[in-house]
């Protein structure tokens, strides 16, 4: 039996990346976590788990009306579905307990008030995508990736009309170790498909350090 196999499935989830047009640029709204729950004390966008009640065909449509509901629910803020910029899919390498298999996308904020329950988000705040992974914050792999790829973008127009850099793109994470830490591997890397990050050629990776990333590489 492998690690997988031993491991519970993922959970299909939903993250929304709220946009809006700041004085100095694209600015990104983040949220801090409690310590309790799920990405305990990590700052991170809105969102959770599709529920079996969320509206749709198939599950890219369940995960748009998740987005939709989860911005609602975690910040107060009212997202139309037909906003919804669909960025990217999230899968985690099967070393980690609780595993979301997860549909990122981006919305414009509307102008209305963000509210936080002060319970299960305990703060939030509004970056620019190169201030957030200049700042040191506590962030999980899809955030600090979705923000390097943010940096590029000058305003929420871009955004709608540009789309994600690469297309939607499936990042389906493998991790290696390394002398003194570990690497997370994506497809693109020369070290990918066997899961050795020793391999020389194209990078696509991030290096792990113990308060988190500590740098991205994409060829």
């Amino acid at each position: 039996m492998t690690d997988s196999d031993a491991m519970p499935p993922a959970r299909p989830a939903a993250t929304v990346v709220i946009v809006r047009d700041g004085d100095a640029g694209l600015e990104v709204l983040l949220l801090e976590r409690s310590k309790v729950g799920a990405f305990p004390g990590m700052w991170v966008f809105p969102g959770g788990r599709i529920d079996d009640a969320d509206p749709g065909d198939d599950e890219l449509a369940r995960a748009r009306s998740a987005a939709v509901r989860e911005a609602a629910e975690e910040v107060g803020l009212v997202v139309e579905v037909t906003e919804l910029v669909t960025w990217a899919h999230w899968t985690p390498p099967p070393v980690q307990p609780k595993r979301f298999n997860t549909w990122f996308f981006v919305a414009p904020w509307t102008g209305a008030t963000v509210t936080i329950d002060e319970h299960e988000i305990v703060a939030h705040a509004w970056h620019r995508p190169a201030h957030a992974l200049a700042s040191g914050l506590p962030i999980a792999p899809p955030t600090f990736v979705t923000l390097h790829q943010l940096t590029a973008y000058r305003s929420v127009s871009e955004v709608q009309r540009i789309g994600p850099p690469n297309g939607v793109e499936r990042f389906a994470t493998k991790h290696a170790p390394v002398t003194g830490g570990a690497v997370l591997l994506w497809h693109g890397d020369a070290g990918y498909d066997v899961g050795d990050a020793e391999i020389q050629g194209p990078r696509h990776r991030a290096t792990l350090s113990g308060t988190g990333i500590s740098g991205y590489e994409r060829s």
